[in-house]
């Protein structure tokens, strides 16, 4: 599993890093978790606001931190 985290480097980009980290240490999954800071790469994605959660190339959520409940639910 890949994951990404689109966003500059806001607190809410950082927050919701660390809320995927947990989640996938919660559920024993195995993933690589990929910050994404460039703003042409993120523009790629065609989502209009960050912070923003890519699972294997899919965006999931975007515009709004995710608890790390929230993320369990959408990577089982």
């Amino acid at each position: 599993m890949r994951i990404k985290i689109l966003g500059t480097g806001c607190p809410n980009c950082k927050i919701l890093e660390k809320n995927t980290k947990e989640a996938i240490e919660e559920l024993n999954l195995k993933a690589e978790v990929e910050k994404v800071t460039d703003i042409t790469e993120i523009m790629e994605y065609g989502i209009m606001s960050t912070p923003a959660l890519v699972v294997d190339e899919k965006v999931v959520s975007y515009g709004k931190v995710l608890s790390s409940e929230e993320i369990k639910k959408l990577l089982k």
